[in-house]
């Protein structure tokens, strides 16, 4: 799944230069997750950095867009050029 960030976001500035897919910009009232750009950060890190670095926990996986590992992995691969370590 890609994850999203609810109406709790206070605009604090700290998640967006966390992704490296470049997925998360300023919406109209909160700060936006775009779901094709989002792999949790699968390829990148071990956990999503935009959720360790949120001081109010409102970065959860997005029930509307549901996706696997794998599905993770090849949207990782297909952004940025790079194959999945074997």
């Amino acid at each position: 799944m890609s994850l999203k960030i609810t109406d709790e976001c206070i605009n604090c500035d700290v998640c967006e230069p966390e992704c490296p897919n470049e997925a998360i910009s300023q919406g109209v009232e909160i700060y936006e997750i775009d779901p094709n750009k989002c792999t949790e950060c699968v390829g990148h890190y071990d956990t999503p950095q935009c959720v360790e670095v949120c001081p109010v926990d409102c970065i959860p996986k997005d029930p509307d867009n549901k996706e696997d590992t794998d599905g993770l992995w090849v949207k990782y691969e297909k952004l940025t050029g790079n194959k999945r370590p074997a």
